[in-house]
């Protein structure tokens, strides 16, 4: 993030002050409730398969929604369809509070509970992702977004840090599962208290352009609904190879991201402490690795740190299939996270610097489609490798396409 020297204009402080208050909330429920659902499903006897369909649906249920939930939106004040879908959305994780008092000791109803609560989330959710790309984009002006993107993604990083440790404790001092209903009620505070300041953002038309002098895409950088204009010329440009190494980034991604929970609590037996201090050293290291980002693109640009970044990203997988210690986890997590701050801070950009700026809906249109397909044919077809060749031999094959698609980058991209 660029140091800021411009005073901040009186109009744009409400809408940032509310964007910084909701994602710092948000990170309350994301190190929460969110970080450990998997964890719980795990603990329940879910199988890979099972944690995986978690998060395949919310994929396909994107794929086929996206397009009709872009149209609805555009009818709708942008500002209240993003409230109203994202506190349908968030219901959901109060009914997770809910579960062991309906089903009791009954593991396998509370796994199919759970994936219909994913299922029924995943359908606002789609609006959700949709619309508030589209608010932030009205709401902050363009040389203004990199900034207010960066501090959003500072106190994301702290506030998840800080959340995951506690609920880790949380549910070290209290009894299965109360432990877990006790940190879902929390999350879902946190999703309510997100969406409040969701509320108060407001599009603020015909922003001036002042302020920043850095016009570059921020990471994450928002953009306006792309799903609407699919068109086949762009499979025959030459952005159809970084959409190629680009999905097979995010396939080695998807692969190994359902496996993970089964190594946590079946290989290493962690408990929910270690499980909670380990992201919390992931995050951290997220957090340190941003601050020399910008240097590390002035020296080698978007696409190398993208695709050394994917390359690093191999390592977690790879040594998470031999390790026996939680010291070995700890580790892990803070290489993980070092790799994470290159992919997650250069690839958006990286993606940016493929595509014409006077056509971006309709290249972002395929790239949004090709990431929700990885996430769909990753969650599902992980699990069931897995069961053909075992989990360590799984690990060690994502990991090794991981690197694959590192190299890829960095050769074609």
């Amino acid at each position: 993030m660029k140091l800021q020297t411009t005073p901040i204009p009186a109009e744009y402080r409400r809408n940032f002050l509310h964007l910084y208050f909701d994602i710092g909330w948000y990170g309350l429920l994301a190190g929460s409730a969110a970080n450990f659902i998997n964890i719980y499903a795990a603990r329940l006897g879910a199988s890979g398969l099972q944690i995986g369909l978690m998060g395949g649906m919310t994929a396909a249920i994107n794929l086929v929604l996206a397009i009709p939930a872009g149209r609805w939106l555009e009818r709708r004040p942008i500002g209240k369809a993003v409230f109203w879908t994202a506190l349908l959305y968030r219901l959901g994780y109060l009914s997770w509070v809910f579960l062991p008092l309906l089903f009791g000791k009954n593991n396998l109803a509370q796994i199919n509970a759970l994936l219909l609560i994913n299922f029924l989330m995943g359908i606002p959710l789609t609006a959700v992702g949709l619309g508030f790309n589209a608010l932030f984009a009205e709401a902050t002006p363009a040389n203004w977004r990199a900034y207010v993107a960066g501090i959003r993604n500072s106190v994301l990083s702290i506030t998840f840090m800080l959340t995951s440790l506690a609920s880790g404790y949380i549910l070290s001092r209290l009894p299965f599962p109360l432990g877990y209903q006790v940190i879902f009620l929390i999350g879902f505070f946190g999703a309510l208290m997100s969406s409040y300041h969701l509320y108060f953002i407001q599009p603020l038309p015909h922003l001036p352009e002042t302020g920043l002098d850095d016009q570059s895409p921020a990471p994450n950088a928002p953009v306006h609904n792309p799903h609407t204009n699919l068109r086949l010329d762009i499979l025959r440009s030459p952005f159809r190879t970084t959409l190629l190494v680009l999905f097979a980034f995010h396939l080695a991604q998807y692969l190994a991201i359902p496996l993970f929970p089964l190594a946590f609590v079946h290989s290493l037996h962690l408990t929910d402490a270690q499980i909670g201090t380990g992201t919390a050293l992931f995050y951290l290291t997220v957090l340190l690795g941003s601050t020399q980002l910008s240097r590390l693109v002035r020296l080698s640009g978007h696409k190398n740190i993208t695709g050394w970044g994917v390359v690093c990203m191999a390592i977690y997988p790879i040594l998470l299939s031999i390790s026996s210690q939680v010291w070995h986890f700890y580790g892990l997590s803070a290489v993980g996270g070092l790799a994470w701050a290159l992919v997650g801070g250069a690839y958006a950009n990286y993606l940016l610097e493929k595509i014409p700026a006077n056509d971006r809906p309709a290249h972002l249109a395929w790239y949004t489609v090709a990431a929700n397909a990885c996430a769909l044919i990753g969650s599902l077809a992980g699990p069931a490798l897995v069961n053909q060749i075992g989990l360590p031999a799984a690990l060690i094959l994502f990991g090794l396409l991981r690197a694959a698609a590192g190299a890829s980058i960095l050769l074609w991209g």
